[in-house]
């Protein structure tokens, strides 16, 4: 709220918060707006555009109910807990004709943003290898993630949706043809997603062109730091790495490889916490509706289903 307000592009006039102390904060950013009654009240309002920002199982039903009120959307990341849902959401944009975003923001920071022009431009050759990393030593703090129904999975659609967007996002999207994957909870593999969610995973996926993604993402992790994030990309002229500084979940380091000399190309501090919603907002702002390139969203869910075997 706080990024959007600050862009002068957009008023925020209604907020739907159930939770007394969390609307209070709410409103404290937007002094303006006023306080409604769930998000039917929301969508009666006299507005362009929501941002949702509830438990992982209410998102695809939200999204869709405010698309087909003729609203823009901005979701938290997951959109959808499985691939059918994130589908039915983006057949629902493309119907209403209105902007769809998602927060996933890795792609935003400068660090991508100096690393991105390097795999556009082939300065590193062919990239054969992508190793991506998330492991949160925490965990979420709230209930309904370790509940499967709720959330759809576990560390991989809560982490693991950010690597694989930014893998597939970062090499122009080529196909995904195999997936690979071992599951684990608390120590040993997982034995009933049904019941359990996963909270430690490693998968393979194979691109066309050859090239292989090692994903690796957990919870709770006994990784002697908050946070172990990486995004590392191996070329055959070279090589580029993103990745966090001292266990930060927010201070990222780029930089590109010469064998064994590393150059750098972005250092902290970087705010790009807000950067994908202001990019949401601004192409709002320019009129754009609907964009074709949703569909990407569909095609890492399907990822995400098939390192969950379903």
């Amino acid at each position: 709220m706080a990024a959007l307000a600050a862009t002068g592009l957009a008023e925020i006039v209604a907020v739907a918060e159930p939770d007394d102390t969390s609307a209070a904060e709410a409103l404290t950013l937007a002094p303006g707006a006023r306080r409604v009654d769930g998000l039917e009240a929301l969508l009666a309002t006299e507005i362009d555009a929501v941002v949702i920002a509830t438990p992982s199982a209410a998102h695809a039903r939200q999204s869709i109910a405010a698309l087909e009120a003729g609203k823009a959307v901005f979701c938290q990341k997951p959109l959808g807990r499985t691939g059918p849902e994130v589908a039915e959401v983006v057949e629902a944009a493309r119907r209403a004709d209105r902007l769809l975003g998602v927060d996933l923001s890795y792609r935003h920071t400068a660090g991508m943003a100096a690393i991105r022009p390097l795999l556009d431009g082939g300065a590193l050759g062919h990239v054969f290898g992508l190793d991506v990393t998330f492991h949160n030593a925490w965990g979420p703090d709230k209930p309904w993630f370790y509940d499967p129904r709720l959330s759809g999975g576990g560390c991989v659609v809560d982490l693991g949706v950010h690597l694989i967007d930014l893998a597939l996002w970062s090499l122009g999207w080529p196909e995904v043809t195999g997936v690979e994957s071992r599951l684990y909870a608390k120590g040993a593999p997982l034995a009933d997603p049904a019941a359990q969610v996963e909270d430690y995973t490693v998968a393979t996926l194979d691109l066309a062109g050859g090239t292989v993604v090692r994903l690796a993402c957990s919870w709770g992790l006994q990784a002697g730091r908050e946070a172990v994030i990486a995004a590392e990309f191996f070329g055959t002229e070279g090589g580029a790495s993103l990745r966090n500084v001292n266990g930060s979940f927010y201070d990222l380091r780029a930089e590109r490889h010469h064998h064994i000399r590393a150059e750098s190309l972005a250092e902290p501090p970087d705010d790009w916490g807000g950067r994908a919603a202001v990019d949401w907002l601004a192409r709002l702002a320019s009129g754009a509706r609907h964009d074709d390139d949703t569909r990407h969203l569909v095609t890492v869910a399907r990822v995400i289903d098939q390192i969950y075997g379903r």
